[in-house]
């Protein structure tokens, strides 16, 4: 069976630790490979290696760095089939939807492209007698990325694209459910002209997690996932000393008022409620239709598009609107929320806790599932469910409505569909919460705007990618100058054409 280790000084190596993790094809419930788990001490090689590496690639030049990210880009461009195959065999998603995930995270290293403008510091003529400031953006050193299962291209793509661009080397750890395709990223981008040492990719479980936070050379460390190990590697880094940006779980709430298109929204509902099996941080799990009448409208345009959904393995090409979800775990979680919301009360519209495909009895499958009549004291409203699992909560009013998603602990994505711009500008202005979208499903900002939630859906004070990614992996340096008198006469400047 295949072996998965690392990627360390510019090549792949096997792991030393002995221990391994089982990677799935979720589709067939099959072990295809086993993972390398790294020790504390492989970690704190690949560090060791990746400090030593940072110095000259810290003094490239910032116009040479992004030489490295537009050749990635093409490299990129070039395998996108190869790594969408590697990426839908490992996670479980559509082709089409492993391709998107693929191209998310290249619209941020085509923003990366522009490191030199992004690196420009300020300057300030005479701002004495004599007197001159200014300031510059240099790299950190070692910076880190812990990032999840559910898009295995995307974010390590908004992690390392950013820091390397600024000049740190950087420590990826990926999740160990799908880590085929961070292996190779790291190899395109050495093919890009990365040299070696600046990238390494560890793959590995908590030992390597808490190996990150506790290196005192790593300056900074970005992470995405579930909220409680958010909350524990932003306190552990935090305590450590480092720079810490942890973005965690997500309920986003879309509201409904009785002047929206209700085809548009219910089009909305099932693409951003039942794609990629819901395993997104940004998918919609929460319908809030506005009156007893807009609900009952909305659950009836619903219900012939969700049970028109088609289920089923990647390989069966554009024929499939989600695949599997990643583990039997994850299947066997959403499957128990499913059942407490039918216990605790709500109304299961659409049941899809018998679904079996045949040929594939012992893939990671979940029927779509859509609730009505919940409340908000629910299991199925309170906690991320992270499947095909939408449940509607009808509002008397708008206020009600706003109320829930602001009160939610969540605040990542939300989104609101009418055809009144006021009530879409008060909307915009009062909530309190990350993302909007307005008539727009899964509001996912682009590459040169800023990602990030509010509330416990994120922490710590700058967003991914964007200009706040330039803020998160530099530091500033201001200076303050003033030279003496000298003699002007005869001095002798010579100018070399900069590269």
């Amino acid at each position: 069976m295949k072996e998965i280790g690392h990627w360390i000084n510019g090549k792949r190596v096997a792991g030393t630790s002995g221990r391994f993790a089982d990677v799935f094809n979720p589709a067939t419930g099959e072990v295809q490979a086993k993972l390398a788990l790294a020790s504390k001490a492989e970690l704190d090689a690949a560090v060791a290696a990746a400090a030593a590496a940072q110095p000259a690639w810290g003094a490239t030049n910032p116009q040479r760095r992004a030489r490295v990210m537009m050749k990635f880009v093409d490299l990129l461009n070039r395998d996108m089939d190869k790594l969408a195959e590697a990426l839908s065999s490992e996670h479980g998603k559509t082709f089409p939807d492993a391709k998107g995930d693929i191209q998310r995270g290249l619209e941020v290293i085509e923003y990366c492209i522009g490191a030199p403008q992004m690196l420009k510091g300020e300057f300030t003529d005479s701002a004495g007698p004599g007197i001159d400031m200014y300031s510059m953006r240099q790299p950190l050193g070692v910076a880190a990325g812990i990032t999840p299962f559910n898009f295995p291209a995307m974010i390590p793509l908004w992690k390392m694209g950013p820091a390397l661009a600024c000049g740190n080397a950087f420590i990826l750890k990926p999740s160990e459910r799908d880590p085929s395709v961070p292996l190779m990223l790291a190899e395109l981008m050495q093919e890009a002209g990365l040299p070696d040492g600046v990238l390494q990719v560890i793959n590995g479980d908590k030992e390597s997690v808490d190996a990150i936070l506790d290196n005192p050379t790593i300056a900074a460390v970005g992470f995405v996932g579930s909220t409680p190990i958010a909350e524990y590697i932003y306190g552990r880094g935090c305590s450590n000393g480092k720079r810490v940006q942890c973005f965690g779980g997500a309920k986003n709430h879309m509201i409904i008022m009785p002047d929206a298109d209700l085809d548009q929204a219910a089009d909305a509902l099932v693409g951003a409620g039942y794609g990629a099996a819901g395993e997104r941080c940004m998918a919609i799990s929460v319908a809030v239709p506005v009156g007893d009448e807009t609900a009952d409208r909305l659950i009836e345009k619903l219900v012939p598009r969700i049970e028109k959904l088609k289920v089923g393995p990647y390989t069966a090409g554009n024929d499939v609107d989600y695949g599997p979800v990643v583990t039997a775990a994850a299947k066997a979680n959403i499957l128990k929320l499913v059942q407490s919301g039918v216990d605790q009360g709500a109304k299961l519209v659409v049941d899809g806790r018998d679904f079996a495909l045949q040929g594939y009895e012992s893939g990671f499958f979940v029927g779509p599932h859509l609730f009505d009549h919940v409340t908000k004291d629910m299991d199925i409203y309170k906690k991320e469910i992270f499947g095909p699992v939408l449940s509607t909560v009808r509002a008397k009013s708008y206020e009600e409505a706003i109320g829930l998603a602001m009160d939610h602990e969540y605040g990542n994505g939300t989104a609101i569909f009418t055809r009144d711009g006021d009530t879409a500008r008060d909307f915009a202005n009062r909530i309190n919460i990350g993302m909007i979208g307005i008539n727009v499903p899964i509001p996912v900002p682009l590459a040169y705007h800023t990602f990030g939630g509010w509330k416990k859906s994120a922490f710590g004070d700058l967003n991914q990618h964007g200009p706040d990614a330039f803020r998160f992996y530099t530091r500033t340096k201001t200076i303050t100058s003033r030279w003496p008198s000298g003699i002007k006469e005869g001095s002798a400047f010579n100018f070399k054409a900069m590269d």
